[in-house]
């Protein structure tokens, strides 16, 4: 009974390491997919920014 017992720990154990496993994967690939989101956004409005004074300089000179 021991046996059987302890077999049926570990087997929910492993399970449920692996699905915590899982979660902690999926939660980083969102992140990182955030972040590069973010950084392309932020590039994007530089890039804007820089045409727009560059304009803005072509215009007064």
């Amino acid at each position: 009974m021991v046996k059987v017992a302890t077999f049926f720990a570990m087997t929910l154990g492993a399970f449920v390491f692996w699905e915590s496993l899982d979660r902690l994967h999926v939660y980083m690939a969102l992140h990182q997919d955030e972040k590069k989101e973010r950084l392309e956004r932020e590039m994007e409005i530089k890039r804007v920014r820089d045409e727009l004074l560059k304009k803005q300089k072509d215009s007064m000179a």
